[in-house]
């Protein structure tokens, strides 16, 4: 809370000093955040790093059983993706990330650019560092954040009720230890296994499909009745008999 008060107050000073020195500056760059600060308007062609930045956080919005790319390239499916957003958070939706759709951004993460509602301490219980798995600690620490932008849209659309996280990043000796799969997404950072809660495991399974998850596997699956797992992989893998999927 601490940190949006600065925030605001950030942006308002630059304001005031703006129109005192007689400074013209656009309203998207007006705003101030601990974790990422886009200075410009997106929208169709545009390409950049800071497209790669929203792309991130829309990609729980590509859509029914699709994935959004996140290549830092501003195309239809990057479009659509941010209209979902705008529209699930009640913008206008045009398609176009200008200050409101970032505004609206800057209040769900957290200065470590993870999502308010999920840590990496959360998606992390195997160790402190992110080593061991299948890719670099870098990659797994990255693979984790896009998955919990996913899980963020997913608790939006579900009523913005807790998501229960029972497993995620495992190295392969927290993997052995489980009895995990030696090919499991676990191992690459991007799986994530969700517990029942407010919502039933098939309600996990069943409304995942619209959040950019190839692989959910719940109830009816083997090994699989008492979680819901999600991950990202390359071809699409859906299986929980006991959920209609």
């Amino acid at each position: 809370m601490f940190r949006r008060i600065g925030t605001f107050l950030a942006a308002l000073a630059l304001t005031v000093v703006s129109s005192v020195v007689g400074i013209t500056v656009t309203s998207s760059a007006a705003h101030a955040d601990g974790c990422y600060t886009w200075g410009r308007t997106l929208s169709d062609g545009m390409t950049g790093e800071d497209v790669r930045q929203l792309q991130i956080r829309v990609s729980g919005y590509p859509g029914y059983g699709a994935v959004l790319t996140i290549d830092g390239a501003y195309g239809p499916a990057t479009r659509a993706a941010v209209q979902r957003f705008q529209q699930a958070y009640g913008l206008s939706a045009d398609g176009i990330a200008g200050p409101q759709t970032f505004t609206k951004i800057y209040a769900l993460q957290d200065d470590d650019c993870t999502p308010v509602n999920f840590s990496y301490a959360e998606l992390n219980d195997c160790n402190s560092d992110w080593s061991g798995g299948a890719v670099s600690a870098s990659t797994a620490r990255y693979n984790a954040r896009v998955a919990m932008w996913k899980l963020q849209a997913m608790r939006h659309a579900l009523g913005d009720q807790q998501i229960v996280v029972t497993s995620a990043f495992r190295s392969y000796a927290c993997n052995n230890a489980v009895g995990g799969s030696s090919t499991s997404r676990h191992l690459y950072g991007d799986a994530v296994d969700l517990g029942a809660g407010p919502h039933s495991l098939c309600r996990l399974a069943q409304q995942a499909r619209n959040h950019g998850f190839n692989e959910i596997l719940g109830p009816g699956y083997p090994d699989h009745n008492d979680h819901t797992h999600v991950a990202h992989k390359s071809s699409r893998t859906w299986s929980a008999p006991n959920c209609g999927i």
